[in-house]
């Protein structure tokens, strides 16, 4: 019974933070217009100078402005978070017989959600700009699979900024950290045209492996094994610290 209660908490939280986001512009601009404005200058701005290996530029970015979309929907997750902190809201919940962490769910449960919009609006605006998937159906169930385990990851990494920060404008800051980490990466050129210093990092990182997997499963190629390297990755990634942001919750509301 106790463990029914638990799902019931976060069902609650979360149509809480969903209700949030249809009623704040903010969020729906962040979750839309971000990405699509990327699409958009990068598609017609190097569309014609950056050479893809035998792809057109749309297919080859799309997958890199996917990635950098669930980063830009994780940002309000850090501002949600702490927001809860500074209103009380959280004092008011710790009154009642509810599980705490339940909080932080609510938060990363909307972030998925707003990544899936995302995703999907992306994919359309690509197929206007001239983007041809050829992803099949599994391709496709395994796309949404790792940008939902990424978007899991990166919103306890969000959740754990708005812990940390001491004001919503410290964590509005701390979040731009999801934005632009993702700019390291293979998203708009292949990691072989940058310096040997550069590259050596951006062939290995977290996300350049999502990305490298997301692009062939689109355009229906091989993954050569980049796949489950990038899902080890952020499975390693959410299981450190979705545990370690908890504790931090309970911290937080304990003092």
């Amino acid at each position: 019974m106790k463990s029914l209660s638990y799902l019931v908490d976060a069902q609650v939280m979360i149509g809480r933070c969903l209700r949030h986001i249809v009623r704040n512009p903010e969020q729906l601009a962040v979750m839309l217009l971000i990405p699509t404005t990327m699409l958009m200058i990068f598609r017609y701005m190097f569309g014609g100078a950056v050479a893809t290996q035998g792809t057109s530029y749309v297919n080859y970015l799309i997958a890199g402005i996917l990635v950098i979309s669930v980063g830009t929907n994780s940002m309000p997750t850090a501002v949600g978070v702490r927001q809860d902190m500074a209103d009380g809201i959280v004092d008011r919940f710790r009154a009642m017989p509810m599980l705490s962490s339940a909080v932080i769910i609510g938060h990363v449960a909307a972030t998925v959600v707003r990544t899936t919009v995302s995703t999907v609006a992306m994919i359309l605006i690509g197929l206007l700009l001239g983007f041809r998937p050829q992803a099949g159906p599994l391709d496709w169930l395994a796309i949404f699979g790792l940008l939902w385990l990424l978007a899991a990851a990166m919103a306890w990494i969000a959740a754990l900024f708005g812990l940390l920060a001491r004001t919503v404008e410290g964590a509005s800051g701390l979040s731009l950290i999801l934005l632009f980490v993702p700019y390291a990466s293979s998203a708009f050129v292949p990691a072989h045209t940058l310096p040997d210093w550069l590259r050596a990092f951006v062939e290995h990182q977290p996300l350049t492996l999502v990305m490298d997997t997301v692009r062939p499963l689109l355009l229906g190629m091989p993954t050569t094994g980049q796949g489950w390297l990038a899902v080890l990755w952020w499975t390693a990634i959410l299981l450190v610290v979705a545990p370690l942001t908890g504790r931090l919750f309970r911290r937080r509301t304990a003092g």
